[in-house]
């Protein structure tokens, strides 16, 4: 732990993330405004400013657009923590279990992956709305449904190398069963790479999220997420920049932070194993 914290870029892009969280959960609740709450006593396309209440403007609709940016990262960063959870328990699972066992249910699982990858993402989503409507719940199954995929394959290649290790083998030889060699053995090891792989795909996650909403695919209104009003921004983005200036500033100041974040104790790590 000592070790992270010298390190100059996990700290500097903990520590903004931290802060970018913290503005996201708490923020919302020093305006008097809701998301969706028009002020009608305010000028419509209201630039930015300090004077009133009103810190980022009013979108066209005379809508906070400080308000609407956070509650929007709190609907990305939930999408993108929730599908990364599903990624990580899917994939793990799945990956840890073709590795340990390899042979025909090895070859059988991955080609099930190899199945999923071959299935255009936009469609499956189109597909899934058509079925089921624009529910917010299927951001969750479309992204989820594909982001495991890479973590499975990651997860099984670690398998691969751990299961030739002597610790394992002392323990298979020691009588241990299969499931408490996984769960005792191979896991255990595998926390920082699946650790690493987590934080990269939260980004990942997230920029997908945006895509999707973007296209008018993800989040509906009165929810909005970061995807959503960049495309609404882009749109008024004559009339009103700030509307898309702020939470595109806030998605890319999120996104670099989680990739610098993941790039660097993916670093460490390789760095401690050699």
């Amino acid at each position: 732990m000592s070790a992270l914290r010298r390190h100059p870029v996990i700290v500097i892009a903990g520590g903004l993330l931290a802060v970018l969280v913290l503005l996201i959960l708490l923020g919302p609740l020093l305006s008097p405004y809701a998301v969706d709450s028009i002020d009608f006593d305010a000028d419509w396309a209201q630039a930015p400013g300090l004077a009133g209440q009103h810190w980022f403007g009013t979108d066209s609709l005379g809508r906070d657009v400080f308000v609407r940016s956070l509650e929007g990262g709190r609907v990305s960063l939930l999408v993108g923590l929730a599908a990364t959870a599903v990624s990580v328990l899917i994939g793990v699972a799945w990956g840890a279990v073709a590795g340990y066992f390899g042979g025909r249910l090895d070859e059988l699982l991955m080609r099930a992956v190899d199945i999923l990858y071959a299935l255009p993402f936009l469609f499956l989503v189109i597909l899934l709305m058509v079925l089921f409507g624009r529910q917010f719940w299927l951001v969750f199954v479309a992204i989820g449904a594909i982001n495991w995929l890479d973590m499975a394959r990651i997860v099984r290649g670690e398998t691969l190398a751990l299961r030739e290790r002597e610790f394992v083998q002392a323990a298979r030889v020691s009588g241990l069963g299969d499931a408490a060699i996984l769960l005792r053995q191979i896991l255990p090891n595998l926390l920082g790479t699946v650790v690493v792989c987590a934080t990269l795909t939260v980004p990942q996650v997230i920029l997908t999220e945006s895509f999707l909403s973007f296209l008018g695919l993800g989040v509906q209104e009165p929810a909005t997420s970061w995807g959503a009003l960049v495309s609404e921004g882009a749109r008024e983005m004559e009339r009103t920049p700030w509307a898309l200036l702020f939470p595109a500033g806030l998605l890319a100041l999120t996104l670099l932070c989680l990739n610098l974040l993941g790039d660097a104790l993916r670093d460490q790590i390789e760095g401690r194993g050699r």
